[in-house]
């Protein structure tokens, strides 16, 4: 088990908390294996009940993933083909596979920064999640900001957002609060964080086969505090902006629309990787019409086209390394992006029968 994710068993309820908080939880190869382990073994242990995964931080349930270990893997070996690197995205994806289809109950507690890989870890499928947003909630799919692309089965949820919201997290990588996280349908209950000590005497109080329900009565006086969802009165200009049919006339839209909403978004993407602007905008539609385990095998060989290309490595450069927040990305303008460009992210990289995620169904 890794030193960053600390596991218990109370109340026939399987506790996850990650314990990175220098780093806000961002995840390394070492605690993907711990959670990958640890889930594998509750989900056929008929003394768990239910699963909850938090942190040990109120500043964040998880950031994404262990950018610097990408950038310095990445750099190891020619083409960004580190064994390290293969083996993180490999298990990653699997991991959140394992999540989706979780059996029982599982309960996000996403407090604080989750975004990237923490919402992999956190967005369970429909059938047995509860994923619990606070006023300190901040989410965002920030990818494109590093040069990279919605992963972690981003191409999924967010392809399967109502309307062009998908589109518009993906493509602008900026952040929501818990309002706007409830109206996207990427969190199910709001609670206040002076509540956050009572949700913990619960988890200590409740056995897990009640917890579900015990939560959902715990926060129910509360979800009209979490507010108005900025996305909820943008949400007409939005869909009319991201429903043009390329992140060139999406900007041409946006730059058309003199509102608060629309500056904001045009102004992120005007800073983001021409290039991974237009793979994800390829990538949500592709990911629209295809299951969760064809959805991450997809995004598994576009993650290896990436860093061969080395956008996430430049990206992560400016942002963390040299920290000159001046990205060279390649190529410097959306004009200079064309169709094939893009659709070279989308060649297979393996047969199918070597597909390192062939095992997922």
């Amino acid at each position: 088990m890794s030193d960053f994710v600390q596991t218990s068993i109370r109340n026939r309820t399987g506790h996850i908390v990650l314990d990175r908080p220098k780093a806000f939880n961002s995840l390394s190869l070492e605690m993907v294996r711990a959670l990958s382990a640890v889930l594998l073994a509750w989900r056929d242990d008929p003394q768990v009940d239910a699963v909850v995964i938090r942190s040990s931080s109120e500043k964040a349930l998880c950031a994404g993933g262990d950018i610097r270990f990408f950038y310095d893997a990445g750099l190891a070996t020619p083409q960004g083909g580190s064994a390290l690197l293969e083996d993180f995205f490999t298990e990653e994806y699997a991991l959140n596979h394992v999540i989706h289809f979780y059996p029982k109950p599982y309960i996000a507690v996403m407090d604080g920064v989750v975004m990237g890989g923490g919402m992999g870890v956190a967005q369970a499928g429909p059938g047995n999640r509860l994923r619990i947003v606070t006023g300190r909630t901040r989410m965002a799919m920030p990818e494109v900001n590093i040069g990279l692309f919605p992963d972690v089965g981003g191409s999924y949820f967010l392809s399967r957002l109502a309307g062009r919201l998908g589109l518009y997290l993906g493509l602008t990588g900026l952040t929501i609060n818990a309002a706007d996280a409830l109206y996207t349908g990427l969190a199910d209950v709001y609670l206040p964080e002076a509540q956050m000590g009572a949700l913990l005497a619960l988890f200590d109080s409740t056995p897990g086969e009640a917890l579900p329900v015990a939560i959902k009565a715990l926060a129910a006086p509360f979800q009209a505090e979490a507010g108005a969802s900025p996305l909820a009165t943008a949400r007409t200009a939005l869909d009319r902006h991201f429903g043009a049919p390329s992140v060139a006339a999406i900007m041409a839209s946006l730059a058309q629309d003199d509102s608060a909403f629309a500056g904001k978004a045009l102004a992120a993407m005007r800073l983001r990787s021409p290039l991974m602007m237009s793979v994800t905008l390829e990538l949500l539609q592709r990911g629209a019409h295809l299951g969760v385990a064809d959805c991450l095998r997809l995004e598994r060989s576009v993650v290896r086209h990436n860093f061969a290309h080395g956008e996430v490595l430049e990206g992560v450069r400016a942002l963390v390394i040299d920290k000159d927040n001046a990205p060279r990305w390649n190529p410097a303008s959306l004009d200079e992006v064309d169709a094939a460009m893009v659709a070279r992210f989308f060649a297979p990289v393996w047969p199918a029968s070597a597909h390192p995620l062939r095992h997922l169904d």
